[in-house]
């Protein structure tokens, strides 16, 4: 558990007049041990027009998590027990709700580690309100896309390898018809790269693709959910897999795609 010092620093400033505007409906998982951060955190949710539930452990997560639905979890990666880290990975076993990861500042490993077990962002400790109120609307909003982006929508399915994304339902399957579960970044990742088959992607486009805005100079998340994507798609049959490495530029999607 944090200590005062800590509590009182975690979240930096105030989000006064530059806080985004009131966004739409959404409910927050909130779990962080500490309690007096928890209430915080609740109280500036709130305020911008969230729902909030706020929690303590992993149990309760599950629980709500099983009993209710929920826009987003935000979760501390130290918790008692169960840590935020192993709770990401199991949920990942049978959710997509978006996680976003809250780190202490510094802490690359727990960063990699949690956008490679399932998280779709992480804000490091300590932050601002209003940065953690931009990330929040941004993972709300990329996880209910479909009826925000008719553009994409207009080809409803898009073939690969037997493969086939459903760009309405947002829903994966394989070659067999198993709908393989996908986070908010690796959906919008795979997407970009369907959409632009056998050209090269930079890195900077797919930060902004996936909106993972570098902090400090780390910049691996892209790395990270694209090494997720590709084994879920479980190419290996290819030598460099359908998503191949470009050295120095960037990523290629290598194969056909049909609508």
């Amino acid at each position: 558990m944090a200590d005062t010092s800590k509590r009182q620093n975690a979240v930096e400033g105030d989000a006064g007049s530059g806080a985004p505007s009131l966004p739409p409906d959404g409910h927050i998982l909130l779990c962080d041990d500490d309690a007096e951060l928890r209430r915080l955190l609740a109280a500036l949710l709130r305020e911008n027009g969230y729902r909030v539930t706020p929690v303590s452990d992993g149990r309760d997560v599950e629980r709500h998590l099983e009993t209710a639905d929920v826009d987003l979890l935000v979760l501390d990666v130290m918790l008692p027990g169960k840590s935020g880290l192993d709770i990401c990975r199991e949920l990942r076993a049978s959710s997509t709700v978006p996680i976003l990861m809250l780190t202490a500042k510094g802490s690359e490993t727990d960063r990699v580690v949690g956008l490679e077990l399932g998280a779709d962002d992480y804000v490091a400790k300590p932050f601002s309100p209003n940065e953690l109120l931009a990330r929040v609307k941004a993972l709300i909003r990329r996880a209910r896309m479909p009826g925000e982006m008719p553009r994409r929508a207009e080809s409803r399915n898009l073939v690969f390898d037997d493969w086939r994304l459903d760009t309405l339902r947002r829903e994966l399957r394989n070659p067999d018809g198993v709908i393989i579960d996908l986070s908010a970044g690796e959906y919008d990742l795979l997407l970009a790269f369907l959409e632009a088959p056998n050209r090269v992607l930079d890195r900077d486009y797919l930060i902004e693709v996936t909106r993972k805005k570098s902090e400090g100079g780390f910049d691996r998340s892209v790395d990270v959910q694209v090494s997720r994507l590709r084994r879920k798609l479980d190419t290996s049959e290819r030598d460099d897999g359908l998503i191949k490495t470009v050295r120095g530029a960037g990523y290629m999607f290598v194969g056909e795609v049909r609508r």
